[in-house]
């Protein structure tokens, strides 16, 4: 089974902004660059969970999603496979790009890659933050943190990943105007989220969680100097108790900054429907109702 949110991958015309944006203000630490040209990012001790590739347009290129060994990554390759996926094994060339011994790939109902590996590179004691920071990201066996897909159908969607792909569900959040389903792998609330947004697929945000609040309090001390705006302003969400804010960013992702959220223990976890998103803040700037949420686009 898939045990992480290993890394993710997007494209920018923009690419080379986050230079700047990731350790500046996000504090993640920026590592050597590919021959791809990529920018990346490490937020702990894994060579590198965040890329953003050169692109004429803002786009998401993939997830990829950690298994705990070569064994399992097989039997899950297979398991996928009979239920229809076509999954294809990477050439050494990508793996050594995602810096990983072994990788495989697919594609979802509604063309978002997803990558399957076991082995990324690691190196103990090699996390620097980008900024003075008084704690560290939370990831551990929780990985790296959260990433939201809009699809056209969760009904379709919760077909193709909770019975093929495994992820459990965690809880709903159902409003007047939104529908969102939260899964988990491991202990982290979740680490995907699917909204539905019928006739588009895409992007909506990525989620990275600090062990202090302090350091999401400094980020938010830091939006003004890095010309960062504000998406959703800082709030408490219902469902996992994060405290968090919504922030733009160079390439049109949203990112979530978010500290304290609830552990998930599958032994004693109990699925909760809630009529709202958040028990207090988050509310939309002006940004936000004139720019469109994350990296969405129609289909067809």
């Amino acid at each position: 089974m898939i045990q992480e949110l290993s890394y993710v991958g997007f494209a920018s015309p923009r690419f080379d902004e986050w230079r700047g944006y990731g350790p500046n203000l996000l504090g993640a630490m920026l590592t050597g660059d590919g021959q791809d040209g990529a920018v990346r990012l490490a937020v702990d001790d894994v060579g590198y969970r965040i890329a953003v590739h050169p692109g004429d347009i803002d786009e998401f290129r993939y997830a990829g999603w950690g298994l705990a060994n070569e064994t399992d990554l097989h039997a899950y390759v297979e398991h996928i496979r009979s239920h229809g996926v076509e999954v294809h094994w990477a050439a050494e060339n990508l793996c050594r790009e995602r810096e990983v011994a072994e990788l495989a790939w697919f594609l979802d109902p509604w063309g978002l890659r997803h990558e399957l590996s076991w082995g990324k590179t690691a190196e103990p004691n090699s996390f620097q933050p980008g900024r003075v920071m008084r704690g560290r990201f939370v990831t551990g066996d929780q990985g790296l943190g959260h990433i939201v897909f809009q699809v056209p159908s969760l009904q379709e969607a919760g077909r193709f990943y909770v019975d093929v792909l495994g992820f459990r569900l965690s809880d709903r959040i159902i409003t007047d105007y939104a529908d969102v389903r939260f899964y988990h792998i491991n202990g982290r609330h979740h680490s995907l989220a699917l909204s539905e947004l019928p006739g588009h697929v895409g992007v909506n945000h990525l989620m990275l969680e600090y062990e202090n609040i302090d350091d999401l309090g400094r980020a938010i001390d830091l939006l003004k100097r890095n010309n960062t705006e504000i998406m959703q302003t800082l709030g408490r969400h219902t469902n996992d108790l994060m405290t968090s804010i919504y922030i733009n960013s160079p390439s049109g992702v949203q990112i979530e900054l978010g500290h304290g959220a609830l552990v998930v223990d599958d032994l004693s976890w109990v699925a909760r429907t809630y009529d709202k998103p958040s028990y207090w803040g988050h509310r939309y700037s002006e940004a936000a109702m004139t720019t469109k949420p994350g990296i969405i686009s129609p289909i067809g």
